[in-house]
């Protein structure tokens, strides 16, 4: 196949991209990660980290991916047969609660449709029946990925208090942090698990967990094996600085310094409302090409409908898969697959990190071009709509 000009559009929900400042930030020689120079580094990825996800709580930082961060989540609060009450979300929560079971886990789903955001009044309902306190942990993803569903985070944390109950609250944070607002202290979150790769625009390859007093009070009677993510012998010693399972991954830090150097020059606000922006401007194309018994948005919840993600259901007949594929391979416009139940039925368009109107004009322009030429049933007018409320909006901001 002969190379396509020009670069890739990558919509998908992550890896995103990373901008030119980080990856210049990068290309620089390895240092000694003992050093003065690397302490100041790591220092101010771990204070802005604070600033970013809301919270006064001990931040820890790993070499792995964001399911490292629920390995570590699990193994530091909980003893072998705890139960964790696990919000379904979709595949997120899905694959999450097995790796739960895997470590002998008792997992209860509180079952929930896809297309809609968990009812916190129902997390309620149940920690008030768990009169003998056997749930350790209410686990929910904030932004799921496979849906492109928002999950009430603020008012799961609201339902645990209201319930009195002991659970502490486990909140997946990949796909939200950095793309939409996260309170971790004020929602009552006791462990934030977050990965480098979605909103924090950095390479894939950094783990985040983030506890509270309660959650590190818990390490203290956890069960569960645990070494690499111990949180006890990595958390921030004597000296205010970072400590490390092994060598500590220095370029990624690098990159993490550029990157959330990036999103407070931006502002935290203003990160959240572009984020906001392009996703409705992605919504209403989506809604114009639905009038035509095309494609439309896999989300029932209007209101929880994600500024990171949208899912896309493809017309009956017609294989989510096949579409993208061409996508990619003619116009070299990269979109997210559908994840478990939904491969082969929804398409997904990332629009989160680095991004702006020209880059999702640019996608949905593509999606549009490719329904025409594919022969699959649409209304008109997506990208007109797009342009309509961006130009709207941004002469409003």
């Amino acid at each position: 196949m002969s190379r396509l000009a020009g670069r890739q559009f990558l919509n998908i929900p992550g890896p995103t991209n990373i901008p030119d400042r980080i990856l210049q930030a990068m290309h620089r020689p390895a240092l000694d990660f003992m050093t003065p120079e690397f302490w100041e580094i790591q220092v101010e990825c771990r204070d802005n980290l604070k600033k970013v996800m809301k919270t006064d709580g001990e931040v820890m930082i790993y070499a792995s991916s964001g399911h490292g961060s629920w390995e570590a989540a699990m193994t530091n609060i909980c003893s072998p047969g705890d139960t964790v009450l696990m919000c379904e979300t979709g595949r997120f929560s899905e694959s999450w609660a097995d790796m739960c079971k895997a470590f002998g886990l008792t997992v209860e789903v509180l079952a929930n449709p896809w297309d809609r955001a968990t009812d916190p009044n129902r997390v309620e309902e149940r920690l008030r029946a768990d009169t003998a306190g056997t749930i350790k942990a209410v686990a929910v993803v904030h932004n799921e990925t496979s849906t492109g569903m928002t999950h009430d985070v603020a008012g799961i944390g609201a339902a645990i208090r209201a319930a009195g109950h002991p659970a502490l609250l486990i909140v997946d944070t990949i796909s939200s942090l950095a793309s939409m607002d996260f309170r971790m202290d004020e929602w009552g979150v006791d462990v934030a698990v977050a990965g480098s790769q979605k909103g924090l625009m950095l390479p894939v390859g950094l783990g985040i967990s983030a506890a509270s007093e309660k959650a590190l009070e818990a390490t203290r009677t956890a069960k569960l094996p645990r070494k690499y993510y111990d949180w006890n012998e990595i958390k921030t010693g004597d000296h205010g600085r970072l400590r490390f399972a092994g060598t500590a991954p220095s370029h990624l830090f690098f990159a993490m310094r550029e990157g959330l150097r990036l999103l407070l020059e931006e502002g935290l606000d203003n990160v959240f409302a572009r984020h906001a922006r392009l996703a409705e401007a992605t919504r209403r194309a989506v809604r114009a090409w639905g009038r035509g018994n095309g494609p439309t948005l896999f989300g029932k919840d209007e209101a929880a409908l994600s500024n990171s993600v949208t899912a896309v259901q493809m017309p009956a007949g017609f294989d989510a898969n096949a579409f993208r594929g061409k996508v990619l391979s003619e116009t070299n416009v990269a979109l997210g697959g559908g994840l478990s139940r939904l491969n082969g039925k929804v398409f997904r368009i990332g629009h989160l990190g680095d991004l702006n109107e020209p880059m999702i004009l640019g996608c949905l322009a593509t999606v549009e071009l490719q329904l025409k030429r594919q022969g699959i049933p649409h209304g008109a007018g997506g990208v007109d709509a797009a342009i309509e409320y961006l130009a709207g909006s941004l002469a409003a901001s």
